[in-house]
């Protein structure tokens, strides 16, 4: 398997560096072929411009989307997008890990799903969900919190995580067909001691390990859509 981890943290020596770390080890440990994209240290520009296209399809009035089925048929986009792009093409799993920032992902991670999930390449009209380019293909989450585990949840001052992950998770990774596995929290990490650290560690290996039996969460079907999107009445 060809395993792809797309790190988002700015500091090396961060806990989350760490976590990355773990992945890659485990992952190469399993027999799968990894490859990492880290996101800061590679410089990775987060903002779509113009600057991305290498030629023009319109050059009076740039729609971003079909500006990239343009250049990605022409092969003119940018080189930092096109090699990540190769990298999510080949890859049979991804693996995100960043922190969470105000219930989103950083800021260079947004900018990566925006200028590296080509329309026309990883979605685009029907080919969304169970119909998507990338069906076949597997992802997960993995993410570091500033939050107790206690602040999230039903009756909780915040939403369950699930919830919280759904832009990424649903909207991103499921959107363009991937199956998502169960992601992996690590709680409260700036606050507790070595020994939690520790464990949180040999916990997401575990998780890891268990990639061939944990169950995919559940993701619409287009069965139950007309062409127009809207709810088949059975």
């Amino acid at each position: 398997m060809k395993a792809l981890i797309v790190h988002a943290h700015p500091e090396p020596k961060s806990f989350n560096r760490a976590m990355r770390d773990v992945a890659e080890a485990t992952l190469a440990d399993m027999g799968h072929e990894v490859t990492v994209s880290d996101l800061h240290a590679m410089g990775f520009n987060p903002v779509s411009s113009a600057e991305d296209f290498g030629s023009r399809r319109d050059p009076d009035h740039m729609s971003y989307g079909l500006e990239q089925r343009h250049n990605w048929k022409a092969g003119t986009l940018a080189p930092e997008i096109a090699g990540e792009v190769e990298k999510l093409l080949a890859a049979d799993f991804v693996l995100l890990v960043f922190p969470l920032f105000w219930f989103s992902t950083p800021a260079i991670l947004k900018g990566w799903f925006d200028r590296v999930l080509l329309s026309g390449v990883f979605y685009g009209g029907r080919r969304v969900y169970d119909r998507g380019p990338m069906q076949g293909k597997r992802a997960m989450v993995a993410t570091t919190l500033g939050g107790r585990d206690t602040m999230f949840g039903d009756n909780a001052v915040h939403p369950d995580l699930r919830n919280v992950l759904l832009p990424v998770e649903r909207g991103t990774l499921q959107y363009i067909g991937m199956e998502v596995l169960p992601h992996f929290a690590a709680w409260h990490v700036p606050y507790v001691d070595d020994a939690t650290r520790r464990k949180y560690l040999e916990d997401f290996e575990a998780h890891l390990r268990t990639l061939d039996t944990l169950e995919p969460l559940p993701r619409p079907t287009l069965d139950d859509f007309d062409d127009n999107f809207m709810p088949i009445q059975r």
